[in-house]
């Protein structure tokens, strides 16, 4: 160690060493209390009741000084501590960091917020795992896939940011409708995100904390979830300036620059903390199409910002604002998709005729007429010759953005604290999707637009810690309004592509059957699938409370009962928005949806009941494709048409109605209400200091769905979960080891993803006698999730702090009898159902485990060498939410590396970052014709710094 260097500097390091040692933040969560320090100024007096009795005194006593402290050590760059910012408070000498730097960190006062309370995570009774903000920014760790990679048992699915998802404990990879809520809930400052497509969008920077609690939760957080919970708490102003900085660069031209700085606007009145970040860059995927040859897929172009304000009137009241602001941009995820041979057998070995292929519909005349055109081989297949590319001409960029409003209130009632967080948030969503091909098939192949807005309010209520009982308890009510709208836009070669073989033959065998092919489906666009246009209202309200019984030092029990009112309603409709080029083909009606057309059979014979104007719209097509002169009556002219040219317009007619779909004028769904319970039991026994054990018997539900498939009301029930967990929570190694693990059994009735249903509007529409089904959201009877996790810590190596975490699990559908079947088993004769009982749930990894270590080395005086890993690993699972043997996905471990060096005062770092080192090339999904490629090894410098 270094001498100090003069009195002053002496006795201020004594002070802050005696300050040190009466209150000492600890790893896996420190950062957390990190947090709270830095806005002590603000929150002292409503977080003085909430902490644990045994910090009580030295936190009321040390605030302000603390706070100072705290933003002198975000000044510096100390060595880091497992998910925290730091051990002790901060000094000003390069002496002092270095010796720090030397030390082990003790881990005896770990803090976590998962209660709405600031409390030692080892006297929490549940599975809660933790990560700090300053853990994320060494790595560039800013978008929930990454985040997930460094936190216990909870796993990324990804998609757009529509059809991402996030599962616990194997749960919740299945996809999920617009009127569904989220399998694992998320907060941001407490704010339940009502959407799941809210958090694909986020972007999380100014991160000060991330902690995941498994579980039904409900009786403390936000909005109800039955699998668990992850929250996120941002930064937040402080009455001392502070400005960061921070500045990327790296391949394929990333570029990112963040801000986030603040300080008081009125001292100890007003202050502000503004976050401001812009990362664009391009992907690793290039469009070979000459209409895009710029596109590339994954790219990032985001611009994001949020200003926060602290109003401290006087000692006993505080309120806080935060203003949001994601403006729309397109990012090109839709579409990441390698095509492969479809497979020329099926399941059980009979020939798949391969009408769905492309090289099926490649090798027709309409496609193949230039030689050195569009090859299904060297272009559609494989990633393209040189395998990075896709070929495409529709595809659009995902527009995205969002805007939030949240205030939040704070009043020292004495013995209570009184808590309001008013919120409200937008969200737009819009995708133009391509089936993959540069031929002008689809120009909105399954499009999907949506603009969503929610409100939300929470009043609780908090008693102070540190009697015979503590408790809180509130109110919670969150508005949901989501207008949807799916999307379908056909071009001139859709008729030549959706045809069928026999159609297409008979079709293209002429000039005027070629115009018809064309324009069966040329320019129109429908509002379409399940139905096109949804108006989606979800209404909940709830009551909540969670009291801790403190029998003795040694013995408590936490209880806590939640009552949920839900009220859910959805009207849907599936209509034509435009009618292109082919009006005349329309059918007569489809459902009680009149769209005009004449009547005609499967031959094109003309039915007996046509009107006069039904008549004259035949005459009129037999002239516009048959050059067929008007006839003395009504229906004259079209049937002097041959017997081939009749079926040829029959051909093209049936082409039309079987892509209309089954349309339907507004319907109002059943709607979902009930009165749903949610609550929590456990007992928690502390054999000593640094041994405490728990059970916990958790108990939620998820609301029910009010949707329509094919315009059928088909309402989804509400989902039940049952959880148990045993566990024990240690510090070894003289506090320089957490360690913490837990066994759990979690059941889940009703259990809500994609199910096999009979398709009422196919089998009246075909009309042979035979049952025709869709596959459509729906109940799965049983559904059971157990297995072992351990989340830990370890600090005891010089210079070195670990945080590690891993489970195993065993997640299966129990009675699952009505499922869909696998592509594969699409073979003449098979089940329209399959039995997955007994099966892992899709998603779901046996083995689970990730590591973080960081290195720091004071070095050269008053510099400090700086390297970082983080390295998460899964076992095989499937992809595919049919279980289709194509689906599945071996294991695989990602790893992140961070090598740099800084000022110990941490004005100024530079860093070499690498994401995915070893450039694994795991699928991140597949099915039987197609993959989801990896996102490949990506390197670059980040430099930041102080002003």
């Amino acid at each position: 160690m270094h001498a100090i260097d003069s009195p002053a500097r002496a006795s201020r390091h004594r002070q802050l060493s005696d300050r040190s040692s009466l209150f000492r933040l600890s790893p896996v969560a420190a950062l957390l209390a990190s947090a709270f320090v830095a806005t002590a100024p603000a929150h002292a007096q409503q977080d003085r009741d909430k902490v644990i009795s045994d910090l009580q005194a030295e936190i009321s006593r040390l605030r302000e000084a603390l706070s100072q402290q705290q933003q002198q050590q975000q000044q510096e760059q100390r060595p880091p501590v497992p998910a925290a910012a730091a051990a002790t408070p901060a000094t000003d000498t390069a002496a002092t960091a270095s010796a720090a730097a030397d030390a082990p960190v003790a881990l005896d006062a770990v803090v976590v917020r998962s209660r709405n309370r600031i409390e030692r995570l080892q006297d929490v009774p549940l599975s809660v795992s933790v990560v700090g903000g300053r853990e994320l920014d060494r790595l560039q760790a800013n978008d929930v896939d990454a985040i997930t990679k460094r936190l216990g048992n909870i796993f990324w699915n990804q998609g757009n940011q529509r059809t991402s998802s996030l599962a616990i404990r194997g749960i919740g990879k299945q996809s999920q409708t617009e009127a569904q809520d989220p399998s694992v809930g998320v907060l941001v400052d407490g704010v339940s995100l009502g959407y799941n497509a809210l958090t694909s969008s986020y972007y999380f920077t100014d991160i000060d904390s991330v902690e995941v609690a498994r579980g039904p939760q409900g009786t403390l957080l936000g909005k109800n979830s039955s699998i668990g919970a992850i929250s996120f708490t941002t930064r937040r102003p402080s009455f001392t300036p502070s400005a960061d900085y921070s500045l990327l660069y790296g391949q394929r031209g990333r570029l990112t620059g963040t801000f986030a700085g603040g300080g008081p606007i009125v001292d100890d009145l007003l202050a502000w903390r503004g976050t401001f970040v812009v990362d664009k860059g391009r992907g690793d995927l290039l469009n070979r199409s000459e209409f895009n040859r710029d596109q590339t897929w994954s790219e990032t172009d985001r611009v994001a910002g949020r200003a926060q304000f602290l109003l401290r009137p006087s000692a006993d009241f505080n309120a806080r604002l935060s203003i949001e602001l994601q403006p729309r941009s397109a990012e090109t995820t839709n579409g990441r998709t390698i095509r492969t041979p479809t497979p020329t057998t099926y399941a059980d070995g009979s020939v798949n005729p391969l009408t769905t292929d492309a090289a099926t519909r490649l090798g027709r005349r309409w496609f193949n007429q230039d030689p050195n055109g569009f090859s299904y081989a060297r272009d559609y297949l494989y990633g393209g010759s040189d395998g990075k590319s896709i070929y495409t001409d529709a595809t659009k960029g995902l527009v995205t953005g969002s805007r939030g409003v949240a205030a939040e209130l704070n009043w020292n009632l004495g013995d209570h604290t009184l808590t309001s967080i008013t919120a409200w948030r937008d969200y737009h969503f819009n995708a133009q999707n391509d089936e993959g091909t540069p031929f002008d098939v689809f120009r909105n192949a399954g499009g999907f637009w949506n603009d969503y807005k929610q409100t939300s309010q929470e009043l609780r209520v908090s008693s102070k810690t540190g009697g015979f009982v503590d408790y809180q308890a509130g109110l919670h009510f969150i508005d949901v309004r989501n207008s949807v709208e799916y999307r379908q836009d056909f071009g001139n070669d859709a008729g030549a592509w959706l045809a069928s073989s026999a159609q297409y033959n008979r079709l293209d065998a002429t000039g005027a059957g070629r115009y018809l092919l064309q324009n069966s489906l040329d320019g129109l666009s429908l509002a379409w699938n399940r139905p096109g246009l949804q108006q989606i209202h979800n209404k909940s309200a709830a009551l909540f409370g969670q009291v801790n019984w403190n029998f003795t030092e040694a013995l408590k029990l936490t209880t806590g009962l939640r009552i949920t009112r839900e009220n859910r309603t959805n009207i849907g409709s599936s209509y034509i928005k435009a009618n292109g080029n082919g009006f005349e083909l329309n059918p007569v009606a489809v459902r009680d949806v009149q769209l005009g057309g004449f009547d005609s059979n499967a031959a094109g014979v003309l039915g007996g009941g046509n009107s006069v104007a039904q008549l004259q719209l035949a005459d009129r097509l037999a002239n516009k494709y048959f050059g067929t002169a008007a006839g003395a009556a009504p229906g004259a002219a079209y049937n002097s048409l041959t017997a081939a040219q009749k079926q040829q317009v029959a051909d093209a007619k049936a082409i039309r109605l079987t892509n209309l779909g089954p349309l339907f004028n507004p319907i109002e769904a059943e709607p979902f209400k009930a009165t749903q319970p949610a609550f929590v039991i456990s007992p928690t026994y502390k054999v000593n200091e640094n041994l405490t054990t728990y059970v916990s018997w958790q108990y939620g539900e998820k609301a029910g769905i009010a949707q329509l498939t094919n315009g059928v009301s088909a309402l989804v029930k509400g989902e039940k979960t049952n959880s148990f967990e045993l566990g024990f929570k240690s510090l070894l190694l003289d506090k320089t080891l957490v360690f913490n693990a837990n066994t759990y059994l979690t059941n889940i009735k009703d259990f809500q993803q994609s199910i096999r249903a009979l398709d009422v509007y196919t089998t009246q529409l075909n009309n042979n006698g035979q049952n025709y089904y869709v596959t459509a959201t729906g109940n799965v009877p049983k559904v059971q999730a157990k297995g072992i996790e351990i989340d830990g810590a370890y600090s005891g190596l010089r210079n070195t702090t670990i945080r590690f975490a891993g489970a195993y699990n065993d997640a299966r559908y129990k009675d699952f009898k009505n499922a869909a079947q696998p592509l594969e088993n699409g073979y003449a004769g098979a089940s329209p159902y399959t039995d997955l009982s007994g099966r892992t749930l899709p998603g779901a990894s046996k083995y689970t485990f990730n590591i973080g270590v960081d290195y720091r080395k004071p070095v050269f005086g008053d510099k400090v060498f700086l390297a970082s890993f983080n390295t998460a690993y899964n076992t095989k699972y499937n992809s595919d939410d049919s279980l289709s043997s194509y689906g599945e996905i071996p294991g695989k471990s990602i790893t992140d590396v961070s090598i740099g060096l800084g000022r110990l005062d941490g004005r100024f770092t530079a860093s070499f970052l690498v994401k995915n080192v070893f450039d694994n090339k795991t699928p991140l999904s597949q099915t039987w014709n197609s993959y989801t490629p990896a996102i490949p090894r990506w390197a670059g410098i980040v430099l930041t710094g102080k002003l």
